[in-house]
């Protein structure tokens, strides 16, 4: 219903233009309905959006930038040709209104009354803005020759700091002048990757299903590559890397064994016994109580009986006779014989 009214779709049949004017005339309204209402004391209605953070006076609140208000507009002077226009709005947090300006000489606005700026200002120099020209600076460029020329100075010295920047910049955007050839290049660049994921996506995929797995295959790598040459053809470490990593152990070996104390232990109790075995003295038959019998060719008595005393010399000439049965058996054998 708004909007058929704002445009005016709707021409009720008793209006006649001829008798009656305009529509709204003959409707006793105006185009801007509601916003025009205080249109005869030179007021409008807008939406106002807030240009900076301020502090309400009435309730103290924060109201950030960005905020909208139905604000009344007003002309309240000019600056050489330009309007300058006050707002008054009702803050949304207390009854408290409070009153903007436009400052069309720095380019800005002002708070009038009812509410207090947070002040987050900055030089516009400072950061390679456009700064505001004074009306005495204009006034003085424009008659004094000197100082023109000093101005002149300033600028051909700001012009040399930024034309390193301003030259970078051109190059970048140079880059992408002709924005259809680099598009046309970059989706050429995709489709062919697009390929070779397909492609590689069904290589893989008939993989699997020719070894019935169900696991998740990773991008092949040139390391998985010549690990599967080796196995397949040769050992997996070459001659060289043999031998690189036998000099590694051999200087990573110690220097001192390696052998745990009680394997150190037993050698030595070993090496004891062998000792005492060997220094002590060897047994003799006659000490043991060992008595031979006769033998089965019928050796005569005399001779076993001498045999069986032997003379000093001869005891101390005679043949050790050890404990083993292996020994004794020999002995016995060589004396029969």
């Amino acid at each position: 219903m708004a909007e058929r009214k704002a445009v005016n779709r709707y021409y009720p049949p008793d209006w006649d233009p001829k008798k009656h004017g305009s529509i709204n005339k003959y409707r006793k309204s105006h185009p801007l309905r509601e916003r025009a209402r205080k249109l005869h004391l030179g007021i409008l209605v807008i939406r106002f959006e807030m240009p900076y953070n301020i502090w309400c006076e009435g309730c103290g609140n924060h109201i950030g930038t960005g905020v909208r208000y139905n604000a009344e507009k007003s002309k309240i002077g000019m600056y050489y040709s330009t309007p300058i226009y006050k707002f008054r709005m009702k803050c949304h947090l207390c009854d408290n209104h409070f009153e903007i300006k436009t400052d069309p000489q720095n380019m800005d606005y002002e708070i009038i009354s009812g509410a207090s700026r947070q002040e987050r200002r900055w030089d516009p120099s400072e950061n390679d803005q456009i700064a505001p020209e004074e009306k005495d600076v204009s006034k003085k460029l424009a008659t004094d020759a000197m100082f023109k020329l000093e101005h002149a100075v300033e600028d051909k010295t700001k012009e040399s700091k930024a034309k390193p920047v301003i030259a970078r910049l051109e190059h970048l955007q140079d880059r992408w002048k002709d924005d259809y050839t680099a598009n046309q290049l970059l989706r050429k660049s995709f489709r062919e990757r697009k390929k070779e994921l397909i492609s590689q996506t069904e290589k893989d995929r008939s993989l699997l299903a020719k070894s019935s797995l169900s696991i998740k295959l990773l991008p092949e790598s040139t390391e998985d590559n010549r690990a599967a040459k080796l196995l397949s053809l040769m050992p997996a470490h070459t001659f060289n890397e043999k031998q690189e990593m036998k000099r590694a152990e051999i200087v990573n070996r110690p220097l001192f064994s390696g052998k745990s104390p009680s394997t150190i232990k037993t050698q030595i109790i070993s090496a004891v016994q062998q000792d005492k075995l060997n220094r002590m003295k060897p047994l003799q038959v006659e000490k043991l109580g060992i008595m031979k019998t006769p033998g089965k060719h019928g050796e005569d008595k005399e001779h076993l009986a001498s045999q069986a005393r032997p003379s000093t010399e001869e005891n101390a000439a005679s043949p050790t006779v050890s404990l083993v049965s292996a020994d004794y058996s020999d002995n016995s054998s060589s004396e029969d014989s």
